[in-house]
């Protein structure tokens, strides 16, 4: 019997986890985010080029249209819409990461911050033109849900942005280096694929392009630091990570994947 594409993508997203005898070691949580790596790539969203995920989303924004950004960050996918939208409806679980999305924006954007997890909180917001999501697929075990209720929000199109690959696959081999654990290589941006086209019933739009990834900009102690709690380390780690990280630099920037179809909004 074939396994329905959404439930091979769970279990392949379960396959992630950390073991428990890893956990019972981190010092602190692998996984809070650094704010000032969101920022960053918005402020770079921001100053251009445009990427093949705004351009799709634009092709189906009209004037004075509006933006819904599920898992806005600090803007990086939206921001750069402004310049046509109406007005932007941002959707976050950090409610840090809105105010640094409405101190980008400015006082010229007409943004609407709502705090929560989709889809939990798809119930309070309301449909727009375009609806647009990236980097967030690989945190989404339950991915069919998620994707239909982006459908059901969106009047024009939907489009999702994510990594080819399982954004931590640039440092599997350090889980090998630290801990002889050997990582995942799925689930694929084509699973993904699979995933919104069995949910939707509709064909669904593919590009790949050539993305930039925050080490790009080599090991800085900020950066060391965020992997490091990733890979449940202790800070007297650094030192080595970072000597590893120059040495030995993961393969980057990672192939990124704009998917788009259309919305089903009244």
């Amino acid at each position: 019997m074939r396994v329905r594409a959404a439930q091979a993508w769970a279990e392949a997203l379960a396959a992630w986890a950390i073991p428990e005898w890893i956990m019972a070691q981190a010092p602190e949580s692998p996984w809070s985010f650094p704010t000032t790596t969101f920022v960053a790539a918005a402020l770079r969203a921001k100053a251009g080029p445009l990427t093949p995920t705004h351009l799709r989303a634009l092709e189906a924004l009209p004037a004075e249209g509006e933006v819904l950004d599920v898992g806005a960050g600090a803007g990086a996918a939206s921001l750069p819409l402004g310049r046509r939208a109406r007005g932007i409806v941002a959707v976050d679980q950090s409610s840090e990461m809105l105010e640094e999305m409405r101190r980008l924006g400015g006082p010229g954007l007409s943004l609407t911050a709502v705090q929560g997890v989709w889809p939990d909180v798809a119930s309070r917001v309301g449909s727009a033109d375009v609806v647009i999501c990236a980097n967030v697929a690989y945190n989404v075990p339950q991915l069919d849900r998620f994707v239909l209720e982006l459908t059901a929000h969106a009047r024009s199109r939907v489009v999702l942005e994510l990594t080819e690959r399982h954004p931590q696959s640039s440092v599997n081999w350090l889980w090998e280096h630290f801990w002889g654990l050997t990582r995942p290589e799925s689930p694929t941006a084509l699973d993904a694929r699979s995933v919104v086209a069995e949910a939707t019933g509709q064909e669904v739009g593919m590009e790949s392009w050539e993305g930039r990834d925050v080490l790009e900009a080599g090991p800085d102690p900020e950066l060391v630091a965020w992997i490091r709690r990733r890979l449940c380390l202790d800070p007297s780690r650094d030192q080595e990570l970072a000597e590893l990280l120059a040495s030995h630099p993961p393969d980057l920037p990672p192939r990124r994947v704009t998917l788009w179809w259309p919305g089903r909004a009244p």
